[in-house]
């Protein structure tokens, strides 16, 4: 069986996937591309028509959803402590909690990113202001479920974690952490120091060009 093949840029929501390989032990061919890649590297429009990343390929498998890629990785051999099975503790709040960290709290924060990073030029500050703003209204959600909590799920270390923990560490990267909460920041700093974490980022920042 070939190893499954992840395309992404280095430090995007990609690194949740790799995250999540690197905790659970999968071993993944690993493209990384250019940012923007559809500008960038537009031959890889003819892999992912969408033009985004990331992008999982497993034999017939494929997938560009990067909470759905890292849930995948995390049980692809069977279910494993990184994920929460139908009938444990907190197997609801294991969904919530994955599923929140990009429907909920990333988008706010590639408007942002948008608006106030990549075309400032255009006069749009105060839209990506507003989108700040409700960035970090959104945090109160992760933050009540933390308080005397380690971890969001089943008193362990979670693919929920890792997606919710990615926002947080976008957040430090593009200008966004006035607003998170103190307690936030040291579960983001608890997150950042697993070894997973770390081989993960070590991993894109060395990893060979795919295109």
């Amino acid at each position: 069986m070939t190893d499954p093949k992840l395309y992404t840029c280095a430090g995007s929501r990609g690194l949740r996937c790799t995250w999540a390989a690197e905790e659970a032990g999968v071993q993944i061919d690993l493209k990384l591309l250019p940012f923007p890649p559809r500008f960038a590297a537009p031959e890889y429009l003819e892999i992912n028509p969408l033009g985004t990343v990331p992008l999982l390929i497993d034999g017939e498998t494929r997938m560009t959803e990067s909470c759905a890629i890292a849930h995948y990785l995390a049980t692809r051999g069977g279910m494993s402590d990184l994920a929460v099975a139908p009938g444990e503790r907190d197997y609801a709040e294991y969904l919530d909690f994955t599923y929140h960290a990009d429907a909920t709290i990333t988008f706010p924060q590639t408007v942002y990113m948008r608006f106030a990073l990549f075309e400032k030029d255009k006069g749009w500050a105060e839209a990506g202001e507003a989108y700040a703003k409700w960035f970090w209204k959104r945090l109160v959600k992760v933050e009540q479920r933390l308080d005397r909590r380690e971890y969001l799920c089943a008193d362990r270390f979670t693919v929920a974690d890792i997606c919710v923990g990615y926002a947080l560490i976008l957040a430090e990267r593009v200008g966004l952490d006035d607003g998170v909460p103190e307690s936030l920041k040291a579960y983001r700093t608890r997150l950042m120091a697993r070894d997973g974490y770390r081989r993960a980022v070590e991993r894109e920042m060395a990893g060979p060009r795919a295109i």
